[in-house]
């Protein structure tokens, strides 16, 4: 517990957690898995900022 106290302090003192990074983090990888074997690294970089930013 100490080594996260500092984690779960914040939760309390300003009502923050990381759901938003986790949510953009699976649908990241979704988007990985359904082009899978895709060999044109900055195409697929391209493709990620488009639909997601």
């Amino acid at each position: 517990m100490q080594n996260n106290y500092g984690t779960i302090a914040n939760f309390f003192e300003n009502r923050s957690t990381n759901a938003s990074a986790e949510s953009f983090n699976a649908k990241v990888k979704a988007f990985r898995n359904q082009f899978r074997g895709v060999s044109d690294i900055p195409f697929f970089i391209f493709r990620l900022k488009t639909i997601f930013a």
